[in-house]
């Protein structure tokens, strides 16, 4: 917490805004202006001598403003990475080797399958895949025994199925395995791995984030000193270091954070309740919403509701009369963002989904405006 602040924790928003934040100084910015230097000035003392920079792809003082705010978020250290995929490779390497026994969600992310199946097996790491919901099951009986790290995603994506954390952390630290939350679809202020007992969480800042789609950016947080130098030994290593740009870019997204979440949140509500009314629509998935199957964890477990949902629609033509009579719901392929969007997850490709299956991702719209214009859209499948 910022010198100077109130006894209390700080609220979303107020961390939003200050988090990351030093001191004021009299006459300077209220946030500096980013650093684009590469190679700095050395003088006569070695890099890294009294903390002085000497080359920004080990480190700078923009990255570090960037990751000192999203750490206080996530309640660890932060190391932010030029994309979410090198944020979760960094993980997966860093943190485990050539014949290491690594558990990740058969139902998460599905470029981090492909990570898995194409390079992880090729340098050796025995990799199983285990759906999101029956990991707290096998995690109970003591069939992580022999992993070196496991990797949750809650809530999966993209069809948002939420597992307990602290349990799946309580069974992990028995059988001396590595916890690992990518946290992109809940973000710091929806869920905080760390606290619930996970030593690594990792986001993709692409999404709700930074929120505005226009950056890629992933970062990884930790309590564990030691997976944090692994971690920073990589990054150096591979060169997966962000541009001060785009830290600057992701710092000063920051301040609306709390704003567009609440708003993400409302908005899925209200479509939620539309999605669940409307004949055109199946199997609505959005975990706070009472009858979701993850609704009970999600309520005990995560902070706020999000702005994802997840449904199906009879098939791919009707998601496509669906998108082409919207005026609001725009076809794409990320979440998180302003701008609510819609994307039919087969045409991909990995997810084990219906044709007709599609993930809504709420922006900040007008929630009416929002609502009105996919029940006009729906109403023409």
């Amino acid at each position: 917490m910022t010198a100077g602040g109130p006894a209390r924790p700080w609220g979303d928003g107020t961390r939003s805004v200050r988090a990351g934040e030093a001191a004021p100084v009299p006459g300077a910015p209220l946030r500096p202006s980013p650093v684009f230097a590469a190679p700095f000035h050395l003088g006569d003392r070695p890099p890294g001598a009294d903390g002085a920079d000497g080359y920004a792809r080990t480190g700078q003082p923009t990255l570090r403003a960037f990751e000192a705010a999203v750490g206080e978020l996530d309640g660890g250290r932060c190391l932010s990475f030029a994309t979410g995929m090198a944020a979760i490779t960094a993980v997966l390497l860093a943190c485990a080797g050539a014949g290491d026994r690594v558990v990740l969600p058969s139902d998460g992310y599905y470029t981090t399958r492909l990570l898995a199946r194409d390079e992880l097996a090729r340098l050796g790491l025995r990799v199983d895949l285990v759906p999101t919901p029956e990991v707290e099951a096998v995690a109970a009986r003591g069939d992580l025994g022999g992993a070196r790290l496991v990797v949750l995603e809650t809530p999966s994506n993209p069809q948002l199925d939420v597992c307990d954390i602290a349990a799946v952390a309580r069974a992990t630290r028995a059988a001396g395995a590595l916890l690992a939350v990518d946290n992109t679809t809940a973000s710091p202020l929806g869920q905080r791995p760390l606290a619930l007992g996970a030593q690594v969480t990792v986001g993709s800042d692409t999404k709700a984030l930074t929120g505005h789609s226009d950056l890629l950016l992933g970062h990884v947080s930790t309590t564990d000193e030691e997976v944090l130098a692994r971690l920073r030994s990589w990054r150096d290593h591979t060169g997966s270091t962000p541009g001060p740009f785009e830290a600057w870019l992701g710092h000063r997204s920051l301040s609306t954070f709390d704003l567009r979440l609440a708003r993400q949140a409302a908005n899925a509500a209200a479509v939620a309740e539309l999605l669940a009314a409307h004949p055109a629509v199946s199997g609505l998935r959005w975990p706070w919403r009472p009858g979701d199957p993850s609704h009970a964890v999600a309520s005990r477990q995560m902070l706020r509701p999000g702005g994802v949902l997840s449904a199906e629609l009879p098939d791919a033509a009707a998601v496509g009369r669906m998108l082409g009579a919207a005026r609001l719901w725009t076809a794409a392929t990320s979440f998180g963002g302003v701008h609510s969007t819609v994307d039919r997850r087969a045409q991909w490709g990995g997810d084990d989904v219906p044709p007709g299956f599609v993930r809504f991702s709420c922006g900040i719209e007008d929630t009416d405006d929002l609502v009105d214009d996919l029940r006009a859209a729906l109403d023409r499948v």
